[in-house]
């Protein structure tokens, strides 16, 4: 049996060397450390330079509020900070840094020199830990933070660093991530004493261009929503321009850098409809949050984080992105993208986004909770098609035939959500021009399968039968969503064992549960009943169903496995009762089905992900048979 070892408190090298070990995994968790102090210093330019890929040296110089003297050793102590002087700033707390950690961690692991002055100071001070005293230096207004040879005297953790270029790759990750936060400060990047980037302070879409480019912005949607005390704004995405990777997913939580699994699965929830197999969704979004509403307090390295009302930001951020997917459709006009310094000068001050294309976001309904979130009503089936579960809600043959008047007078073109009504009104036949619909007019169908239409633009190609199935698709679904979710009583309950904490989340969310649909009760201490489930799931897994639902609850403290699993079957109905290939279309039918596209939300992809049309503009005809050339 081992002898007994006494308890001795650690000496302070170890434990702060035990801190590095949760603050600093390599050279790129070490520039974010200090780019955080410099950003919270009030820093409004930032030059790093770093050298063998950061293994070898990361110079950060500021021009922020700088150090006083008689304050630099205080800087080097563990837990030693100017953020946060009491537990109610704790609990709210708005800086970037607030464990007083950073500098300490990395003088226990690097050879650190600190250099720093602030407006009152006639010049510049510099300290190295270990020094009595800081000595006088040469420097302007600011910090500049030095630190050589990470990990050296450390070979066990030095060992676990990668190439010059891996560890390179990731402080450039390291600076993009905070750079996007933080449009206002202009950043400029050597390695190896050589130019690598240099972004100007600007608006923040200029900043997203900068760091992810051009083509990233014109393939993406805006996304602005603002309800009480949450906001949520960024760039997403197009589904069809969806990634193979989650490579550009970039979330800010008070423009804190975060990687929450909340907020992940309302952006996944919010895609379901419209990404094709195992696609990403790419995006930019800055959610805005009461601090006291949000815990940062729960990993050193502050990537994580806790909401109080996580069921609430959930259903917010879900409803925001659903909302810019479903007025994507019809609109082919990429991001107004600054260019020039006048057009830089003009996005100052602007929101983020405009309204989104396809019109004004719908008036807002409560989320409950404290963080009020807003969402949209189901606009009404377009057509007016009642949901019959036996037929098809939509047939082309329900298109009226034109019988010698013209077919303009039939439709109405793209409207805002708000605008839409069950029956288009006509309009006069002079008051209407090609120019009203985004899809164009029909020229004809080519091999069965698509439908070839003309706009003022260019040509549009469409393929029917994925556009008919999401216009059905739409249609079922807003049938549905408009009358109460009918619920089935089970004849024999289905029992199944629990934990004690599936148990309490049936009393907690209660509520939540009979809005799905979904009546569950504990039979026995260990065990729930489930007496009734939404009637379209009935004759589904029940128990399988309950425990995801359940599952959902406590992860993310909201469900929509019931939705998702309506939406499935409804998505079958759809494709079984669409249009097929070979189907030979009038030209009435054709353009009638292009101006139920363009009245149909998320009518650019269909319901397994595949874009229904695709756009060539006249630019892009002309260069393929060199014209002007």
């Amino acid at each position: 049996m081992p002898q007994r070892r006494s308890i001795t408190p650690l000496p302070d090298p170890l434990v702060s060397q035990i801190a590095a070990g949760e603050v600093i995994e390599r050279p790129a968790s070490v520039l974010k450390e200090i780019l955080e102090n410099a950003i919270d210093a009030g820093a409004q330019s930032v030059e790093i330079r770093l050298e063998g890929g950061g293994i070898r040296r990361i110079a950060v110089s500021d021009d922020g509020y700088g150090i006083p003297q008689d304050e630099l050793g205080l800087a080097l102590t563990r837990h030693a900070t100017s953020k946060i002087h009491s537990l109610d700033e704790l609990e709210s707390v708005a800086s970037m840094g607030f464990r007083g950690e950073a500098l300490a961690s990395i003088a226990s692991v690097a050879r650190l020199t600190l250099i720093s002055r602030t407006a009152l100071d006639d010049h510049a001070w510099q300290l190295t830990p270990g020094s009595p005293a800081p000595e006088a230096a040469a420097g302007p207004v600011g910090t500049t933070v030095d630190i050589r040879q990470i990990f050296h005297d450390i070979p066990a953790r030095r060992k676990f660093l990668r190439a010059e270029a891996t560890e390179y790759g990731h402080c450039v990750d390291a600076l993009e991530r905070i750079a996007l936060a933080h449009p206002h400060v202009a950043f400029r990047l050597f390695h190896n004493d050589k130019p690598q980037k240099h972004w100007r302070a600007g608006p923040i879409r200029q900043r997203i261009l900068d760091v992810l480019g051009r083509e990233f912005c014109e393939q993406s949607l805006d996304v602005e929503l603002e309800a009480g005390l949450i906001a949520l704004r960024g760039m997403v995405i197009r589904p069809a321009f969806a990634r193979p990777r989650a490579d550009r997913q970039y979330l800010y939580v008070n423009g804190r850098y975060v990687r929450d699994r909340v907020v992940a699965h309302a952006i996944r929830q919010a895609y379901a409809d419209v990404l094709h197999g195992d696609r990403q969704p790419a995006y930019v979004l800055f959610l805005s949050v009461d601090p006291a509403t949000v815990d940062v307090n729960v990993h050193p390295a502050k990537h994580e984080i806790r909401f109080r009302e996580s069921g609430a930001v959930h259903r917010f951020v879900a409803q925001a992105i659903d909302q810019a997917l479903a007025h994507a459709a019809g609109a082919s006009h990429p991001s107004q993208l600054p260019q020039t310094d006048e057009d830089r000068g003009a996005a100052e001050g602007m929101p983020f986004g405009g309204e989104p294309s396809g019109g004004q976001a719908a008036a807002p309904q409560p989320l409950g909770g404290t963080l009020a979130a807003t969402g949209r009503e189901a606009p009404p089936a377009a057509g007016g098609y009642a949901f019959a579960p036996r037929q098809t809600a939509f047939r082309l043959n329900d298109y009226p035939k034109s019988q010698g008047e013209n077919w303009r007078t039939l439709y109405q073109p793209l409207q805002p959500p708000a605008a839409r009504t069950t029956e288009a009104p006509p309009l006069p036949d002079e008051a209407r021009t090609d120019n009203e619909f985004p899809l164009g007019m029909a020229l004809g169908q080519l091999h069965g399968v698509y439908i070839l239409a003309q706009n003022r633009d260019g040509l549009i190609l469409v393929d029917m039968h994925a556009a008919h199935e999401r216009v059905v698709y739409e249609q079922l679904k807003n049938a549905m969503d408009a009358r109460e979710l009918p619920r089935q009583e089970l004849l024999v309950p289905v029992v199944f064992s629990a934990t004690e904490k599936e148990l309490g989340l049936i009393e907690e969310h209660e509520d939540s549960l009979a809005e799905l649909g979904l009546t569950l009760r504990p039979s026995a201490p260990t065990a729930i009943m489930v007496r009734a489930v939404p009637a379209l799931l009935a004759n589904g897994d029940v128990e399988s169903l309950a425990r995801g639902v359940l599952r959902d609850l406590a992860q993310v403290g909201s469900s929509a496995l019931l939705t998702e699993q309506r939406n499935t079957l409804l998505s079958t109905m759809a494709c079984h009762g669409s249009v097929r290939a070979n189907r030979r279309l009038t030209l009435d039918e054709m353009n009638g089905l292009l101006r139920q596209m363009e009245r149909t939300e998320r009518a650019d992809q269909c319901n397994h992900g595949r874009p229904t049309w695709i756009h060539w503009k006249l630019g892009e005809l002309d260069r393929l048979f060199l014209r002007g050339q």
